[in-house]
């Protein structure tokens, strides 16, 4: 299993690239979203990779953070999404925009994706939403695949995630710790995630203290 690639950008396709890894070239799908954010040719990258086993076919999928590969294969587990809708998606959303639909139910933001009907969108939340919160939590342990030109490697996927950092930041990272810091205070995952997912909406940007204060006001008894 292929689960990470490390090496120098050698061409960028509409929807792909080809990364040299001493001297032996990895074409990688990617969505619109990743391709933007990766450098020129010519120029390092790193990328998290999944293996698509095929009858016809081997297909390596790219994605930045480890976050993101775990979305996509969560989302490939709902009957009707291939790999093409789940990249459709996560293109469209971004890892913290689909776990945001997820937790609060909105299947019309999943609907945006190209290719992706209102069925899927609908099975999409139902199945997942009470998953969300299994990704969500990576958002502090997932970092990016770093480039390393000099010494590229292909590396075998780990075992578990990294510990999460100490010092908390904005965007996924502490939504997850805030995550974390609810399910502890007793707060079922499902709950949690959707009042964190609220709370990271309304406050875009915010640090974790922040969303966990909105995300408690949302969690208190009404009336």
């Amino acid at each position: 299993m292929i689960g990470r690639l490390a090496g120098r950008i050698e061409h960028r396709g509409s929807d792909h690239v080809l990364i040299d890894v001493r001297g032996v070239g990895y074409v990688v799908q990617v969505s619109e979203r990743t391709l933007a954010a990766l450098p020129p040719v010519g120029q390092a990258a790193a990328l998290w990779t999944e293996l698509l086993v095929r009858e016809d076919a081997l297909t390596l999928v790219g994605f930045p953070t480890l976050q993101e590969k775990e979305w996509h294969r969560l989302l490939m587990t709902v009957q009707g999404v291939g790999s093409k809708a789940a990249m459709a998606i996560l293109g469209t959303l971004g890892p913290e925009g689909v776990g945001r639909a997820l937790a609060i139910g909105d299947w019309a933001a999943i609907k945006a994706a190209p290719g992706v009907g209102p069925k899927i969108a609908q099975r999409v939340v139902m199945e997942l939403k009470d998953k969300a919160h299994v990704v969500m939590a990576l958002g502090a342990a997932a970092e990016p695949a770093a480039p390393a030109p000099d010494d590229a490697v292909i590396e075998a996927e780990p075992a578990a995630p990294a510990a999460p950092r100490a010092a908390p930041a904005a965007g996924a990272p502490a939504q997850s710790e805030a995550l974390s810091a609810l399910t502890n205070l007793g707060y079922g995952p499902s709950e949690a995630a959707s009042a964190v997912a609220r709370a990271a909406g309304d406050l875009p940007g915010a640090e974790t203290p922040a969303l966990i204060r909105a995300a408690l006001k949302l969690l208190a008894p009404k009336g």
